[in-house]
Formats: structure tokens, sequence, C-alpha cells
């Protein structure tokens, strides 16, 4: 086996056993990355000179004892949307074209103080605004099974990062499906957590009440270890949560018996794909066989989580993107005459198309006359669908179904029709707006060789329940083939 097919649990094992070294490691990422990055554009920042000093440190830590858990020594990418003290954090935008934080995102502290190495900053898109990564200004990543297709978004540099080879793990964050998605598409497992489980401190906001970060990592193993090593109560962050059960490796066990599943009826109607409706309901199937109980159910409510979500986000990230001015930080428009010239013109040449579109969005669902009409109907509908799954819970322990209608689109034809971006949604952004964990696993293999994920949608702080049918499903599910073991 190959260094860099290597599971992160796996590589952090063989450092321990003296096989490999962190350097060796961190040498092989680069190779990878000198190899395909060109062509792929997974990163807007790399350290690589950085990432060599920090494995020596960290080795040496491991040999003295120091360093025992499950991810000392893994190389880690970092969506760019995550403060790291020291190095650039852009959010893939103009107008953070210049930023270097002062400070460390507290997820990326967890990371560091388990021995994780971390090498550097992937594509997203502009500010998590995106299903494809190509609203970044740094270009369009590409993905890994075929460069013709894109990754998903907004996590898409991360995913095909984790699916290239050109990292061990990475950290996503998940506004409406942006680690679940782009999972689906690059063949990797992805993970959004109970919000409030992992510190938003250090995470540049989209919308605050539905962001939360997550692993993007390649078995449902590596999600289990990056998940308990980032959980943690953070009193910088209001909305944490302390949590007394965060060993979420002790969950990976293989058994389902007598586990409900339910799978939604709404989620398997007009506008899915023929090939990932079958290798979703084989995953269902494989689950049954290995004990579960699986049910279908109407989980109703669906159709009215598109326009809820986008008149949620829309309105928080008017509100949380009003600090990019030019004044404080980042990038500032020259020849302007008196501050009021210079905040429009360094917004609108700073920002791009689809970040302005949601700025304008949230704007006016925010403003007088329109609050009641549109962003409070919203919050209505939002409580009617955690409501929606309090009832499915009360009934089933999981709820399965795809993560995306089909499988990764070609470059350039989503941005052609933004409403069909945003139903490609559909089936992940629930989960944001009940505040609730979902993970994503590859299933299957379409026509064209690209991967299908199937989700698997927990109640609120039952991430244990979501590993143990995941991983009990990995293992039924036999080996998925990998990009980078192709």
């Amino acid at each position: 086996m190959k260094l860099t097919d290597m599971t992160a649990v796996e590589l952090s094992a063989a450092i321990k056993e003296k096989k490999t070294t962190v350097m060796e490691a961190v040498e092989a990422v680069f190779e990878k990355i000198a190899e395909k990055e060109e062509s792929l554009n997974c990163y807007v920042t790399l350290d690589q000179e950085g990432a060599l000093r920090r494995a020596r440190e960290v080795q040496k830590r491991i040999e003295a004892g120091e360093l025992t858990g499950p991810l000392a020594g893994v190389p880690v990418a970092v969506k760019d949307n995550m403060c790291t003290k020291g190095m650039l954090t852009t959010c893939s935008s103009k107008i953070l074209e210049n930023f270097v934080p002062t400070y460390t995102a507290e997820a990326v502290i967890k990371l560091e103080e388990a021995g994780a190495v971390i090498i550097g900053k992937t594509n997203m898109d502009e500010f998590a605004m995106g299903s494809t990564t190509e609203t970044s200004a740094y270009g369009a990543t590409k993905n890994p099974w075929n460069e013709a297709h894109v990754p998903g978004g907004s996590s898409g540099g991360s995913a095909a990062a984790v699916a290239a080879g050109e990292c061990f793990m990475a950290l996503g964050s998940d506004t409406g499906g942006s680690i679940r998605q782009p999972a689906s598409f690059c063949g990797v497992v992805g993970m959004k957590p109970t919000y409030g489980t992992v510190s938003r401190y250090g995470l540049i906001a989209y919308g605050s009440s539905l962001d939360q970060i997550g692993p993007l990592c390649k078995d449902v193993t590596d999600c289990a270890a990056i998940l308990e090593t980032i959980a943690s109560h953070d009193e910088k962050d209001s909305t944490s949560v302390k949590r007394d059960d965060t060993d979420f490796m002790s969950a990976l066990v293989e058994d389902v018996k007598g586990m409900r599943i339910g799978i939604p009826r709404d989620y398997f109607t007009e506008g899915l794909s023929a090939e990932v409706r079958e290798s979703v309901l084989a995953a269902a199937q494989l689950l049954r066989q290995a004990g579960a109980v699986v049910e279908e159910f109407d989980l109703s409510l669906v159709d009215y989580a598109i326009p809820a979500y986008y008149t949620i986000a829309s309105a928080e990230a008017s509100s949380n993107l009003e600090r990019f001015d030019g004044v404080k930080y980042g990038y500032r428009a020259q020849d302007c005459e008196g501050l009021h010239p210079m905040y429009k013109k360094t917004r609108s040449e700073g920002f791009g198309v689809e970040v302005k579109r949601r700025i304008m969005l949230g704007s006016f669902v925010l403003s007088s006359g329109y609050y009641d009409a549109y962003y409070l109907k919203a919050l209505r509908v939002k409580a009617l669908i955690k409501k929606a799954f309090d009832d499915a819970f009360a009934k089933y322990d999981i709820i399965l179904g795809p993560a995306a209608p089909t499988t990764a689109p070609e470059l350039g034809k989503s941005l052609q029709d933004p409403i069909k971006m945003y139903l490609g949604d559909i089936y992940t952004i629930s989960v944001n707006l009940a505040g609730l964990p979902g993970i994503c696993l590859p299933c299957g293999i379409d026509g064209k060789g690209l991967p299908i994920g199937v989700q698997m949608i927990g109640n609120c702080f039952e991430e244990k329940k979501l590993l143990r049918a995941a991983y009990t499903y990995e293992r039924a599910r036999g080996t998925f083939v990998r990009r980078g073991e192709v």
C-alpha cells in the first residue's frame, strides 16, 4: 500500500510503529500535490516549509510518548474560511486576498493539539456560497474522478484533496450540505455534526445559525476520530454545547440489529437520478440484511426547505458580510473620494457575483415591509421542519436517503442557472435548518464512472447511532476504490 492510500488512523498507527515518519508522510502529500495540483486546484495556500518544520516537532513528541492519539502525525488540510494564525485566510474571495489572522480557529487548534500537521488551506466557493467550488476568486476546483466535472461545494477543495490523496483528511464547513454534497461527488466520507458540537470560533461566518465545522476523510473510522478530536465546549462560542458523550470512536461497532431506519418517500420523487436511487436503495438493503428494520414514510415539508433555507441563509449572510468594507482589513479599492464611495467601490470590486446576489436577497428580505412576509415566515417554516424531524425520530433511529439528486455535474453547467444549483441542495439543507447531524459515504458509481453517496441523518446529539450505522454499512459494502487508487 502506498503511503498516500492509507487512512489517517492507519497512517498514525504506522508512524507510532516506526514503519514511517511524519516527515515522510508530509513529503508524500506534497509529492502528490506537485503531481496533481496544477490541474485540480484544490488549494488556495500551501505551507510546505511550515508543515515540514511542524512534522519534525510532532515526530519528536510521538517518539517521546507525548502524542498518542489516533491522528498524531497526520497531514491535514483546512478549508479557507477557518482562521489560521500567520497563514493567509481568504474565504476564496478577493475582498480577503491579503488577510492574515492573528488567531486560529478552535477546531484547528484541537487538531494541532492532537498532533496533526496543517499543510494548507483548501479552495472553496467564495464565502461558502455555492455548490460547485466554481464561485472561488482563485478559479474552480476539479473533481479528481473526472476533471471535466465539479467536486461539489462549498467544501469542494477539501473533498477533492482527500479524494486525490493531496491530504489524509480535511476540515470543511456545512451550512446547507457543504460537507455532505462534495463528499458524495468525490467519493469520500463527510459528516456534519449536531449544531453546537464543534466550536465556530474562528470560522468566518456565512449563516451563523446554520454553519457547522466537520470532517472530510477516507472512511468512517477517520470520521469518528476527527470528530472526537474537534468536538468540545468553547466559551468563546455562545452556541457551543457542553457534551459528555464525545467518545465517538466507541461507536465503531458492526451492529444495526433492531435499528429502525426510515426512508422518506419525498426524497425519491421526480428529479432524482435513477442510478442514484438504485445505489441508495441498495445501501438500505444491505442494512436490512444486517438486521435493521427499514421502512418508507412521509417526511413532508421537503418542498418548503429550499425557499426557507435561502431566505434565512441570505439574511444572515447580508448581516455577517457587512463587516467587509475595506476599512479594518482585507482589500480596499483605490482612488476613492470619501468614505461612502470607498465602501461601494471596495464591495463592488471585492465580492463575486454569487455573493452579491445573496447579499442583495438577504438585504431585501430583512428590509422594512418585507421582514414579516419573508424572513419571519421562513423562521416559522424552519420550526415546522424541525417538528417534522422530531416526529420522524419518534419512530426511527436514522433517516436514510440520497445526498444529491445526481452525481457531479459538468463544470460550467450549474452557474448558468442559479435556481437549478440551489435545487441541488434539496436533500441536505433540512439537516442544517433542524440542527441535526448527517453523514455521507460512498455507495456506488454511476455509468460515467462518478461516485454516488448515501446520506444518513440522525436526531440531535445522536452521532453515535449514525456512526454505528455508517460503519456497519461500510463493512458490509466492502472496500470502495478511492480515486487515488484507480
